[in-house]
């Protein structure tokens, strides 16, 4: 399986903050993205996920050698600030969506099956998800893409809320699903993308471009990576 982009712009009144991004990611792998704060990470998200329209480009999925336009439906994306009903518990959130989706997907597990591959313990996940730490509502959010199983998963910085116990879990996780899915992670920490992705991708100047596979775990990895984003016109507040 492939994503493809094609030439995707998006602007924002007088501002172009993606330019003609095309790249192509493949299943098996964990992509990293990097770039600056105001560099469009967040809005490449937003294109791919139909959050946004993009003023032009346009995205493919390929399968089994047919491609097709790529749907909502097709992606997964794990917020950095969570999206949930925070009136439920999060065991009743996740009956809700596993109820109202029941018709269209294969249920394998049983409710606490999948709190259970979260590490999430019978008193938190009949709590309030009000009361819920940051990392644990990003856990509810993979635990949703668990279930419905999406072909693109996209992750903008969910593991810098994590404790170091449930980051590693959160790896290893997110490494056993590459092999079906297309993972893409969104993060400005050099040292989580070194040694989570298999491949990095840096959005600089509104394109993408790929850090050569043979710095990712070099002495020069790091001096690499800030040469490709250097740009002296770059606006930190955009």
């Amino acid at each position: 399986m492939r994503l493809i982009l094609e030439n995707i712009v998006k602007r924002y009144e007088d501002k172009q903050v993606l330019q003609g991004a095309g790249f192509t990611f493949e299943t098996g792998k964990i992509y990293g993205l990097l770039g600056r704060n105001g560099a469009g990470k967040t809005t490449l998200f937003d294109c791919l996920s139909g959050e946004k329209d993009m003023n032009s480009g346009q995205v493919m999925l390929e399968e089994n050698g047919h491609t097709r336009k790529l749907s909502e439906q097709d992606v997964g994306y794990v917020y950095s600030l969570p999206i949930l009903p925070e009136f439920l518990t999060g065991y009743e959130f996740v009956k809700f969506f596993m109820d109202i989706n029941r018709g269209k997907l294969q249920m394998e597990q049983t409710i606490d099956d999948y709190f259970d591959m979260m590490s999430m313990t019978t008193e938190d996940r009949h709590r309030l998800i009000k009361g819920y730490s940051h990392g644990m509502k990003n856990k509810l959010q993979m635990l949703l893409f668990l279930i419905t199983k999406p072909p693109i998963i996209l992750l903008d910085e969910p593991l810098t809320s994590f404790d170091v116990i449930v980051a590693l879990e959160m790896k290893n996780m997110l490494r056993e699903m590459k092999s079906d899915h297309i993972l893409i992670f969104s993060t400005h920490i050099l040292q989580l993308a070194s040694d989570l992705c298999d491949e990095l991708i840096v959005l600089n100047k509104g394109k993408l471009s790929a850090v050569p596979s043979e710095l990712l775990h070099s002495a020069e990895f790091e001096q690499a990576v800030i040469n490709l984003l250097k740009d002296e016109s770059h606006d930190e507040n955009a």
